[in-house]
């Protein structure tokens, strides 16, 4: 008994010990992934948002603590193997991680599957379309097999496409699915209908979908639903876009605090106006209200309370082309000729019916039903003839003219409030020049009430979740974050703490904090996918034309503006490859990088503005000795010669005119080459290495001893320190802080100044010969662009014609159905008034022959009856003679009967 006792003892503390741990009570944390792909630059017809879109999603869901990895321009196989490195990713990554994919590009559906379109497709033919695309239930299906928290597919393509003008057409649009359990799908279109192309920076729906996921404490359903409202609102009705979702986990972007501002609507008022019926509401409200429920039924129910208002036509569109959109979905599920035959016997010249016809064909089937064919009754009801008008269309699109919508009224705060003023406009990002590489816009801050959940593990080395409170702005040796409860900036220094507002830096801190810049700066952008980085490795290193080749950290800012490149290793110096922005595939040119603006070539100079040349803001700094002799100051031309050797000399007040040039070198990624301690701007001394034809000789960063600031000296001195700048010239150039210009002096060695002399002439004949390179290839894309301008004209004028007369067949088609149509109800009524004619003749023969019958035995009965009387008669008249016989003969004696005697012997 005692030892019993024990051991429950013994359990029992064992068992708190282990619940009671700091082990046991800790929750898993919630790993958050996404993939992220904006394919902007096609060969057949580039768009303008998609990689800006791509852009803005990935570093709002870097904000919300997701590990974002995507990529821009991307081609089929590219694309197909980040998707499955995507998947295997999610795999590995357990069941406590949310997925998302988020793709903009091209969009296409072909016999019920839908495609993403690749930058490197050509698709001439409906039957190019599964090889030259990818299909996207491919990667779907083991991503919903794989046992994850929470999944979501974020399709932004559903747009005209300029593909497949030949051969049998496709249906426009993407095509309705069914989501998994677990999954949320989103397009940015109803199924089957299409979003005409914005003119940027951003589009309609990512730019709803940032604003939507940023607002904090909305689920996805609620994100989406108020995402639809939005895009409805700011697009005039031009477009509606649809999800569907089988989320049952709970879920938020980011969560809001206790002091947030209330909600416009409560989540009880929320659930009393979802309960009303759509006639309940007033007729714009009724039609918000059909548009957040977003439903068959929905739809309809408006229909019915207000069939004739001008709104009525609008939602009757939506109603066609969800209504065909869900026939066509039960159609393919089922995959049999029966159900083929069903719809085309419902949309005969359906959007699909070529798709029917395309799977009749696969299954063997004939394309004509038998005669015992029964049609398939489905969940749906049949179209009525006004909407086979509209599914009828090429391309099926709220604003098309052709329906002659009147304007939507604009949402209630109750469905939707209105925008943060600062989400309102957004500035375009700066323009990429890196193979893949996304755009990086400009971070505007989350509202302070909002926050990432506790509970989700924070993503490796992302500035942005660390900084959703503040702008952040990047420039090529600064990044600044601007606090939303101040106006101050401040420079971000890696390698410590951020020095204080309007502080002035010493010289080692404005060295870290330039390289640290480049280092924060290079976070700032998305990572790219394992497959598409190696891909991205094996490519030459891109930059602005004529520009020198960099890798790595951004070169520094020396004075009046003018870069100093640090130097790269001896084997990665070479001669600079093509940029990938003047790149041409056939006679299609790339696009532009994506921003407000096409970059200047390099060649070509770029100025910089007026405020950042001042030769008075200067300081001396006279040479300083060293252990090797007296130390030179860093080389500020535009030649710099590499070693410790003298450089050109030069006066105090004004720098040479070779080394007030324009800046033509484009700040880009070098190789970790900075030596010395941390915080200070030192470099070693190159090799001695070979430099390319028309390659800018990388200038070495020397050491000068502390210059003055203001009145007085750097208390500490240090001989590996860049010059500093004075307070008084620190100004921002719109909105980001510079690196003030510096300036130094030094005398010279006659050899030096003759090699720097001969280097510059080299290099004023190289920019020469680039210049008029550029100026050639630039006359050369003007003869391009004119070139594609006109054929694009005729490629529009063609499509027009094409419209044109698709739209005359259609109307044809549509003229000869209904005079077929009347000709059938004709000959329909001709054959029923005729069977009808002959109904009643047959049932007159068969009352006159009952008439007749009846007249026959009526004489047969009367002529048997008269035979019967006097048959009768005749027998009675022959009795009563008979007894009148008898009567008159004498009456004879009876005998030899018993009891008489016998009669006597004649």
């Amino acid at each position: 008994m005692k030892n019993t006792w024990l051991y429950r003892f013994a359990f029992v503390a064992l068992s708190l010990m282990v619940l009671g741990s700091p082990l046991a009570r800790a929750a898993p944390m919630e790993r958050r992934i996404a993939l992220v792909i904006g394919n902007a630059n096609y060969q057949s017809k580039p768009l303008v948002t998609p990689a800006n879109d791509a852009g803005l999603i990935a570093q709002t869901l870097q904000a919300s603590g997701f590990d974002v990895v995507g990529a821009r321009d991307v081609d089929a196989d590219t694309l197909r193997h980040a998707l499955r490195d995507f998947v295997d990713k999610a795999a590995s990554s357990g069941p406590d991680t949310v997925a998302l994919i988020y793709i903009a590009g091209y969009g296409l559906q072909y016999e019920g599957e839908n495609y993403i379109v690749p930058v490197d497709a050509r698709i001439e033919r409906d039957i190019d379309v599964p090889i030259q695309a990818v299909r996207l239930s491919d990667y779907i299906r083991p991503l919903n097999a794989t046992p994850l928290r929470l999944r979501m597919v974020v399709i932004d393509a559903a747009r005209d496409s300029p593909f497949a003008k030949s051969g049998q057409p496709l249906a426009s649009g993407l095509a309705l699915v069914d989501p998994e359990p677990g999954l949320l799908v989103g397009f940015n279109a109803a199924p089957g209908t299409i979003a005409p192309e914005g003119a940027g920076p951003y589009g309609h729906y990512a730019q709803a979908l940032a604003e939507m996921i940023r607002e904090g404490g909305l689920s996805p359903t609620e994100i989406f639903d108020r995402l639809r409202q939005r895009v409805a609102d700011v697009s005039g009705g031009a477009f509606i876009p649809w999800n569907a979702s089988r989320v049952e986990s709970s879920f938020v972007f980011f969560e809001r605090a206790a002091d947030a501002p209330p909600p416009a609507v409560s989540r009880r008022d929320l659930e009393i106006r979802h309960a009303k019926s759509i006639r309940e509401f007033e007729v714009e409200d009724a039609y918000h209200e059909a548009l957040d429920r977003d439903t068959l039924d929905g739809y309809i129910d408006f229909l019915d309370a207000y069939p004739r208002h001008p709104l009525a036509k609008r939602v009757r569109v939506i109603v066609a082309a969800r209504r065909e959109a869900i026939t066509w979905r039960r159609t393919y599920r089922a995959d049999t000729p029966p159900a083929y035959w069903s719809y085309l016997d419902r949309y005969p010249t359906g959007p699909h019916a070529w798709d029917a016809r395309r799977r009749l064909r696969h299954l063997a089937a004939e394309m004509e039903p038998p005669a015992s064919f029964v049609t398939i009754e489905y969940d749906v009801p049949p179209p009525p003839r006004e909407e086979i008008v509209f599914v009828e269309r090429p391309v099926l699109v709220f604003s098309d003219p052709y329906f002659d919508f009147a304007p939507p009224p604009r949402p209630r705060i109750y469905f939707v409030s209105a925008p943060p003023p600062d989400f309102i406009v957004l500035e375009a990002p700066p323009p990429v020049f890196d193979a893949f590489v996304l755009p990086v816009p400009v971070f505007v801050p989350v509202a302070r009430w909002c926050d990432p959940p506790r509970y989700v593990e924070p993503p490796p080395q992302n500035v942005i979740f660390n900084n959703i409170h503040n702008t952040v702005v990047v420039n090529s040796t600064t990044v600044n974050t601007t606090n939303i409860t101040t106006t101050s900036q401040t420079v971000v220094n890696p390698a410590g703490p951020n020095p204080n507002p309007g502080t002035s830096l010493t010289a080692g801190q404005i060295g870290a904090a330039a390289v640290g810049a480049g280092v924060v700066a290079a976070s700032l952008k998305v990572a790219l996918p394992p497959a598409i980085a190696k891909k991205q490795a094996v490519l030459p290193t891109q930059g602005t034309p004529g520009a020198p080749l960099t890798v790595g950290a951004p070169a520094l800012v020396g004075p009046n503006g003018i870069t100093i490149p640090l130097a790269p290793p001896k084997a990665a110096i070479s001669t600079p490859a093509a940029p990938i922005q003047n790149a041409t595939r056939g006679s299609q040119p790339v696009a532009p990088a994506y921003g407000k603006s096409p970059p200047v070539p390099a060649a070509l100079g770029s100025a910089r503005p007026p405020e950042a040349v001042k030769p008075s803001s200067a300081v001396a700094a006279p040479p300083s000795k060293g252990p090797l002799g007296p130390k030179q100051p860093a080389v500020t031309g535009p030649n710099p010669m590499p070693g410790n050797a003298p450089a050109q000399a030069q006066n105090k007040t004004a720098l040479p005119a070779t080394a007030q040039q324009p800046n033509t070198h484009t700040p880009g990624p070098v190789p970790a080459v900075i030596g010395g301690q941390s915080g200070q701007g030192t470099v070693p001394k190159p090799a001695d290495a070979k430099f390319a034809p028309n390659q800018q000789v990388p200038a070495i960063a020397t050491t000068a001893p502390a210059p003055r600031i203001g009145n007085k000296r750097a208390s500490k001195p240090s001989d590996t320190t860049v010059p500093p700048t004075l307070p008084s010239v620190i100004a921002p150039v719109h909105g980001v802080a510079k690196v003030p210009d510096v300036a130094g002096t030094n005398p010279a060695s006659k050899a030096v100044q003759d090699r720097a002399k001969a280097n510059q002439d080299a290099h004023q004949d190289a920019q020469r010969k680039a210049q008029q390179q550029a100026a050639q290839e630039s006359q050369r894309r003007a003869q391009q662009q004119a070139a594609q301008n006109a054929q694009r004209r005729a490629q529009q004028a063609a499509q027009e014609a094409q419209r044109k007369a698709q739209q005359q067949a259609a109307q044809e088609t549509q003229r000869r159905a209904q005079q077929q149509a009347s000709q059938d109800a004709q000959r329909k009524a001709q054959q029923q008034a005729a069977q009808e004619t002959q109904r009643r003749a047959q049932q007159q023969d068969a009352q006159r022959k009952a008439e007749q019958q009846a007249g026959q035995d009526a004489q047969r009965r009367a002529q048997q009856q008269a035979a019967q009387d006097a048959q009768r008669k005749a027998q009675q008249l022959a009795a009563q003679e008979q007894q009148k016989r008898k009567a008159q003969q004498p009456e004879q004696k009876k005998c030899g009967q018993p009891g008489l005697p016998a009669c006597p012997p004649n």
